[in-house]
């Protein structure tokens, strides 16, 4: 399945709001750290309406991985506008049984913004 969704801002996370399989993608999106920027289990590629500017717990986990400029994290996502969105890590498509622990509303750690490397 293509676990493509739009997704809206709330608080200024990232949730679904239709599209291909709407809700059911994000709800089954994988995020084993809690949302601290550590395991990268919450992956997406945004198709439309990607931010500019991204928080430095997520510059550094992507570039520690080398997959900086190939997926964002959807936990660490400043949403101020409707995106849409493909979900790259579902619980679904790991085989783990649930998709982590319970969030917080806020991004964790606090974010420290900075421009989105080229």
């Amino acid at each position: 399945m293509d676990a493509q969704a739009r997704g809206y801002a709330y608080a200024g996370r990232l949730y679904g709001c239709g599209g291909a399989h709407g809700d059911f993608a994000l709800r089954d999106r994988s995020d084993r750290c809690g949302a601290y920027a550590r395991c990268t289990t919450c992956r997406i590629e945004y198709l439309e309406g990607e931010h500019e500017s991204m928080c430095k717990a997520e510059l550094e986990v992507l570039e520690n991985r080398n997959l900086l400029g190939q997926v964002r994290l959807s936990y660490q996502a400043l949403c101020d506008h409707d995106v849409t969105m493909r979900v790259l890590m579902t619980t679904t498509s790991t085989g783990l049984d649930d998709p982590g622990p319970k969030l917080k509303p806020e991004i964790t750690p606090p974010p420290e913004w900075v421009e989105k490397p080229v």
